[in-house]
């Protein structure tokens, strides 16, 4: 029997909800293996496994958005699906050394799962299923390529990782959108929740870094300006761009809408997601030394995590109306220049002037978009009766 295809709005399925906490640990995961490494190379593999995990929540987040999540072989699937990601996220740490194959071959079901889900779904649906197939195999190409890397040297293993992830993600980008769906409510909601659940990991690494050390005053502040920073990552999605999104998929339709779906939230959220949990490992590991100076890494994670954040919605601003903005690019600029001065200032003070930043760009926001949020929140308030 197949699956019913949702073919109108349904909101977010507890069984959704459930999937995404396996997600909260795979976050946590990075954050440990960068720890564990902070290093360029830790960096560069941190960055490879988060993209990774976004990869296999994204397509997840397609499939829930067509499929009745309420079926009960779906219900049977995704709670497999769960069990093999939660094996992937336990091998996070050592997924580019003796856990390679643990996490690829977690990772290969994940995917294959998802495709066998899809398609039997859209048996049905011709156009649906031709969409499907278009992209199967670019996708078990490179959960293939994932687990080879698990069976060779250092020198290759970031090289097969890179492919894999420029193949199985990034690939069916070009294929064409034809033939796929989505509804707007759902698949808005479903992205913010996961942005959410990100901006959760950050405040679980200021919790763990401040455990780490003595909660004198200095590390209140800290801490406080931390949750300042992580509040900031909150309001500017929420405040605004989470009804905008709403409303530009809803005014279109069709491919348009398809093309929009898959760049602003596939790929442009996955920077948010990356600046997100940059900063959360600079929290976690700076706040036992608030008073020295950062290395160069965390400097990066510190200020680099918020400016790439920023960074996402310029072009995400720009893929909508090809124009870049003033408030967020100049805030994003701003976190950037903070880089090289946070490697020669105490630790604390790099941190006050990342806060300084978000609270500027939140006044001028305050200010110049006061009446493009009012309209958004008018335009979805419902009609009275």
């Amino acid at each position: 029997m197949s699956q019913r295809l949702a073919e109108t709005e349904h909101p977010v399925a507890p069984l959704e909800l459930f999937f995404d906490l396996v997600f909260v640990f795979g976050f946590t995961q990075v954050t440990t293996l960068l720890s564990h490494e902070p290093t360029w190379t830790g960096l560069g593999q941190a960055l490879l496994v988060l993209t990774a995990l976004w990869w296999a929540w994204a397509s997840y987040a397609w499939l829930t958005n067509t499929i009745d999540p309420s079926d009960g072989i779906v219900l049977a699937a995704v709670l497999a699906a769960m069990g093999a990601m939660f094996v992937a996220a336990l091998a996070v740490p050592g997924a580019f050394g003796r856990e390679g194959v643990v996490f690829g071959v977690s990772f290969l079901v994940v995917n294959v799962m998802q495709a066998t889900l899809y398609a039997r779904a859209a048996a049905g649906s011709p156009d649906l299923l031709e969409a499907i197939l278009r992209i199967v195999p670019w996708v078990l190409g490179g959960s293939a390529l994932i687990l080879a890397a698990g069976f060779t040297h250092d020198g290759l293993r970031a090289g097969l990782w890179a492919a894999a992830l420029a193949v199985g993600f990034f690939g069916p980008a070009f294929v064409g959108v034809r033939g796929w769906r989505v509804q707007p409510a759902h698949f808005v909601e479903r992205h913010g929740l996961i942005v959410l659940i990100a901006i959760g990991e950050s405040l679980v690494a200021i919790g763990l870094g401040a455990q780490s050390t003595r909660l004198d005053a200095g590390v209140i502040v800290a801490a406080l300006l931390g949750l300042l920073v992580a509040t900031s990552f909150w309001l500017a999605y929420f405040d605004f761009f989470q009804i905008r999104g709403r409303q530009l998929l809803d005014n279109r339709s069709g491919e348009e809408r398809i093309a929009l779906a898959r760049d602003v939230y596939t790929y442009l959220h996955l920077p948010m997601i990356i600046g997100i949990i940059l900063f959360a490992f600079a929290m976690k590991t700076t706040l036992a030394h608030l008073g020295d100076e950062l290395g160069t890494l965390e400097a990066l994670a510190l200020c680099g995590g918020p400016a790439l954040y920023l960074f996402a919605y310029v072009a995400l601003r720009f893929r909508v109306s090809r124009t870049f903005g003033r408030g967020r690019l100049a805030a994003a600029i701003a976190c950037a220049l903070l880089i090289p001065v946070a490697v020669v200032v105490p630790a604390i003070v790099a941190l006050a002037l990342v806060a300084a930043v978000w609270v500027a760009l939140h006044a001028y926001e305050l200010i110049w978009w006061r009446e493009a949020r009012a309209e958004a929140r008018l335009e979805r308030m419902p009609a009275s009766p």
